[in-house]
């Protein structure tokens, strides 16, 4: 290649896309880009960026398992191991989700007695907590991607958790995972 100057560079790049269906049947486009600088270098893959240890998001989720909706306020606080999510489920009650980073973790709703109005409080204990700000270390990058429009890149993590990132901000687009449904 040595007709190209010194400060150009050549891009070759190959695009494939694959139709996949893991066995958990969570359909999904991926695109490979495999991509080569001028001496014939590979361009490194990207990695997910790791979240802020405190961050405020609004989730809309869709439960694929249960054709439940619902719109999650959600606070992730890694430096004080809690996490907060204030569920709004589709014609029901607000659920309040605490979890703790020691795998305890607190359903509960707030009601007034009345016409039915029954307050309900669940506890849970799991195994492991809150995700570490950078979950998604490890992972298998899959390619890019569009997701509701957004350019992403997505990666693989123990076969059943897929992470999709918008490609120019960085912010987390969709998450699937085990019977999570669609975030």
């Amino acid at each position: 290649m040595a007709w190209l100057h010194s400060h150009q560079l050549l891009i070759i790049a190959v695009v494939l896309k694959l139709a996949v269906v893991s066995e958990s049947k969570i359909p999904k486009t991926e695109t490979l880009n495999i991509a080569l600088g001028a001496e014939g270098n590979a361009v490194p893959e990207p990695t997910p960026t790791k979240w802020p240890d405190q961050f405020h998001a609004l989730v809309v989720m869709n439960d694929t398992t249960s054709s439940n909706l619902s719109v999650t306020n959600l606070w992730y606080d890694w430096l004080n191991g809690l996490n907060v999510n204030l569920i709004q489920y589709q014609f029901a009650k607000l659920v309040h989700n605490v979890e703790w980073n020691n795998g305890t973790q607190f359903y509960y709703t707030l009601g007034d007695g009345t016409d039915g109005d029954q307050e309900f409080c669940i506890t849970h204990r799991y195994e492991v907590g809150i995700p570490r700000p950078d979950w998604m270390e490890g992972s298998i990058y899959l390619g890019q991607t569009y997701i509701d429009g957004f350019l992403c890149n997505a990666w693989n993590k123990i076969d059943f958790l897929w992470y999709y990132e918008d490609v120019l901000t960085k912010r987390p687009v969709q998450w699937l995972g085990g019977s999570c449904g669609d975030i």
